[in-house]
Formats: structure tokens, sequence, C-alpha cells
């Protein structure tokens, strides 16, 4: 467990040295967020099967802040060690590929659930003023699948891409072109029960859209989806992409850029 412990350590003190980056900047994101949609536009907003705009965002911005943060920290960690050439020393060292998967993972998903917390407590405190009361967790064990198996796959997704990308627009690009737009079609700021008949059915096929209101359910005990085909379409996500992080650790590029 050696070499698993050191790297998971390595993975949370590193982002932790840029606890600006980790920690202030989701907090005034989520702030501006909560204030300019869930306060100032939220009073024009119908109420989503009995639930306030303002609580219907919470859950879908911890998840986009979770998917975010949790994919950042492992492709940035491995790129960074491509670029320096600390990632060749791990094609030498007694560490497994199951290890390097799983610490870079966890790593992620640390990073990823604390930015969700911090999105969770300015949101509670937002509708404390608002509506006069604390945002209630209505499943907790719920939430808390769906905040680990998120995490873990984005940090998976982090290592997949990463080992394959050659540059940092590579990364940059899958991020602002592929990951970006499916949080944003997920339902993070709108029901699909609001859409043409035609795009709930687009909605649908997008995997992000059951992870979202997985989490809301978990939340709020509301969703657009049934919680158990997210919680199914979630753990093959899970196992789809940890098998494509191994075969990145086997077939993608250790060497310095």
């Amino acid at each position: 467990m050696t070499g698993f412990v050191t790297i998971f350590h390595r993975e949370i003190a590193r982002f932790l040295k840029v606890i600006v980056q980790t920690v202030i900047t989701p907090f005034v994101s989520s702030f501006l967020y909560l204030l300019i949609f869930g306060v100032s536009l939220g009073e024009q907003m119908a109420a989503h099967q009995g639930v306030s705009y303002l609580a219907f965002l919470i859950p879908g911005l911890m998840m986009m802040g979770l998917i975010n943060n949790s994919f950042q920290n492992s492709s940035s960690s491995i790129v960074s060690s491509k670029f320096s050439g600390d990632l060749e020393d791990l094609r030498v060292a007694p560490i497994t590929d199951r290890e390097i998967i799983w610490a870079m993972s966890l790593g992620s998903l640390v990073r990823g659930s604390i930015v969700a917390l911090i999105t969770y407590i300015v949101g509670s405190a937002f509708m404390l003023y608002q509506q006069g009361e604390w945002l209630a967790i209505a499943h907790p064990m719920i939430t808390l699948f769906f905040l680990i198996v998120a995490g873990l796959i984005f940090g998976m997704i982090g290592i997949s891409i990463a080992f394959w990308a050659t540059t940092f627009d590579q990364l940059s690009a899958f991020s602002a072109f592929i990951l970006l737009p499916l949080t944003y079609l997920g339902g993070v700021f709108l029901s699909i029960e609001h859409l043409h008949p035609f795009w709930q059915m687009v909605s649908k096929a997008n995997p992000l859209l059951y992870l979202i209101n997985g989490l809301r359910y978990g939340i709020l005990g509301v969703s657009d989806v049934n919680v158990w085909t997210a919680a199914v379409i979630s753990l093959i996500g899970f196992v789809f992409f940890y098998l494509a992080a191994h075969w990145s650790l086997k077939k993608g590029s250790f060497q310095r850029w």
C-alpha cells in the first residue's frame, strides 16, 4: 500500500498548495451563480415539483463543481508530471496501475467533494436568508453514493484524457468543447420537463443528466429521471472509465513533452 498512499498523499498536498484555486475560486463562483440565477432570476421561475428554483439549482451546481474539479485535478496532475518528466518514474517504481488509478481518482474525489461541500454551504446560506430555512438532505446515502461515483468517474476520465493528450490545448479543448456543454445541458439550470419532447429525448442520451438528477434526488427528493436508472447508468460509467483509465496507462504516453 506504500505506493498508493504516497501518490494519494501527493495529490492531496498538491491541490492544497493552491488553496485559492481549490477553495476561494469555487466559493466566489458558487456565490455568483446563486446570486444571479437562484436569487435574482429565481423569483421569476416556477417551482419544480414543489421545490423552489433556488433549491433546485443547488444540487446541479454541486455536481458541476464536483465534475469540473475532479477532472481538473487528475488531468492537471498527469500533464504537469509529463511536462516535468516526473511521470516516467512511474514506469520503474514498484507501483501497479490499479494503485495509480485509485490514488489519483480518490485525490480527485477529495478535491471535488470539497468544492461540492462549499457550494452546498453557500447555497444553504442563501436559502436561510431568503426562505428562512436551511437546505436539508432528504436521502443522505443516495447523496453520498452519487458524489462518490461522480468524483471517481471524472477523476478516471481525467487520467484517460491526460495520458493521451500531447498538448495543453488538447486538454483544454476536451474541457471546453465536450465536458462543459454536457454539464450545462445535463439539467444543472433547468428541468428537462420544460423542454420540447424531442430535446427531452436528446437530453436523456446525456450521461451527466443521470448524475445531476441522482444527486438532486438525494438532496431534494425530486428528479427528472428514475433514481435507480440513474444509479445503474452511473455504475456502468464507473466500470467503463475505470477500464479506460487502465487501458490509457498501458497504451498512453509517459514521455516528457
